[in-house]
């Protein structure tokens, strides 16, 4: 059997991220409370970005990302199932959603943050709904119209039929409304737009600080992090690497029959319609 020897460096830096691990685990599995962690007083938030694929999540994302009291880094890919799992949120987003390269990024093992961040895209990460029941946990809708959004999804999921497509846009709206119910507390809900985020952006920003009761405000400019544009993670074809709000969009490259597109219409009307009546809105109502 052959031993495998790293290079010195390579072992110093393997060694401090066992390090940085066992302490974060250390403080977060320490107390049985899936919202506290040792050495702080305050129970964190959850904060949940409920979207479909290629609502525009990933901008959103690293908008809150950017906000000092938030930590995330965008699909984690955990399931929920008890409110325990949100340990794994905690764990997952600490490592993987900062830097420990330098003396500087010691300060990153404070775990000062108000709120941690997933987001999801997909109805199987949520295996049980009574989770978003808890008043620790807040939400953002997240909607974009079907033209570009089942175009975009076509081009990313070649295998897919638009049919397929036309289901998932469906399936996924009509369960961001079952969400909006078990959550059932407007305060802790904010429903927006693709559109609104781009062209509506100060009204957002206000509607969010608003939501979410943040220290600061939100801003157009984002730091490009180690996970963006991974694929798995977040948009790895967009703009999302330019670090601020790109409003320029780009050319379609799939077309879909008309009576797709009339289709998917008529589900993004209902869910914005019924979303409005259960969530505070970009405009507070």
């Amino acid at each position: 059997m052959v031993l495998e020897v790293h290079p010195p460096r390579e072992q110093l830096r393997r060694g401090k991220n066992e390090v940085v691990q066992r302490y974060f685990r250390w403080r977060i599995q320490g107390n049985p409370d899936p919202y506290r962690v040792l050495g702080r007083g305050r129970p964190y938030k959850i904060l949940l970005v409920l979207g479909h694929m290629r609502s525009g999540s990933s901008l959103l994302t690293h908008i809150l990302n950017a906000n000092p009291a938030i930590l995330g880094y965008g699909e984690t890919h955990l399931k929920y199932r008890t409110e325990a799992d949100f340990k794994r949120l905690l764990q997952r987003v600490y490592w993987r959603g900062q830097e420990f390269r330098t003396l500087q990024d010691l300060g990153n093992l404070c775990m000062p943050h108000d709120y941690v961040m997933d987001k999801l895209l997909h109805t199987n990460k949520i295996l049980d709904g009574q989770i978003l029941c808890s008043s620790q946990v807040y939400a953002l809708f997240l909607l974009r119209e079907p033209q570009r959004s089942l175009a975009s999804i076509l081009a990313l999921k070649a295998h897919l039929s638009p049919e397929q497509v036309l289901a998932y846009y469906q399936e996924r709206l009509a369960t961001l409304v079952e969400y909006g119910r078990l959550i059932n507390d407007t305060h802790r809900m904010l429903l927006l737009t693709h559109a609104d985020l781009i062209h509506r952006t100060d009204a957002v920003f206000v509607a969010l600080q608003r939501v979410l009761q943040t220290p600061t405000g939100f801003s157009e400019r984002y730091e490009v992090l180690k996970t963006t544009g991974q694929r798995g993670v977040g948009d790895s074809e967009g703009n999302i690497t330019a670090g601020r709000i790109v409003r320029i969009q780009r050319p379609l490259q799939q077309t879909l029959p008309s009576a797709i597109i009339h289709q998917g219409q008529i589900a993004f009307q209902q869910c914005c319609q019924q979303l409005s009546s259960l969530c505070t809105g970009v405009d507070g109502v």
